[in-house]
């Protein structure tokens, strides 16, 4: 049984690219870990809205749009944006994942709020929802040698390797993404950063 009538609803939304060319980079984390989700919840995200894709599923009696913005990376802020006019959404339950070059290949780190660090999808979301206090879920790609050219990194595909660590990183960032839900950011971040 879902939420009352008039509750908010969650926003999980997943940072990335959209196009097959762009679909296994490091910057699509964000929409990698969309559609674990909507597999493990069993929906589709596929209704097209404001410059976005989503599906809508149900987790511990809650309401939860997966959301994977259509619009780049760098213009995320304008699909988002667009969602929250929603009298059902609230930048209060909004969650974003996005990939950071900043952290180890792997790890991942929960905040409640924050700076952007420099990941131009949380730069666009902060510059047009004119706030910081959202929830993000990052997760680490930078590998343990330099990076000459970190625009070209971010857009490469993962190896083969790295692409079986991918898979536990994804399903450990599941877990969180559903311990914020149901026991919220606090508790996920105790658990998971």
């Amino acid at each position: 049984m879902p939420t009352e009538v008039g509750a908010q609803n969650w926003l999980v939304v997943g940072l990335g690219n959209p196009g097959l060319e762009y679909a296994k980079t490091r910057h699509n984390l964000g929409f990698m870990l969309v559609d674990m989700l909507a597999q493990r919840w069993q929906t589709r995200v596929t209704r097209d809205e404001s410059r976005s894709l989503i599906g809508r599923a149900e987790f511990d009696r809650q309401v939860i749009e997966l959301v994977k913005p259509q619009t780049y990376m760098n213009l995320s802020g304008e699909a988002v944006s667009g969602l929250l006019t929603k009298d059902n959404r609230d930048v209060t339950k909004l969650i974003v994942i996005s990939d950071d070059l900043a952290l180890p290949f792997g790890t991942m780190r929960i905040r409640p709020k924050g700076t952007h660090g420099g990941q131009n999808g949380l730069r666009s979301i902060i510059d047009c929802l004119k706030t910081q206090e959202f929830i993000r879920l990052r997760i680490g790609i930078h590998p343990e040698h330099p990076i000459r050219d970190a625009a070209r990194f971010v857009l490469e595909n993962f190896s083969k390797g790295e692409l079986e660590a991918v898979e536990k990183i994804l399903e450990t960032a599941a877990d969180a993404i559903e311990t914020i839900i149901r026991d919220g950011a606090e508790a996920a971040m105790a658990r998971y950063n």
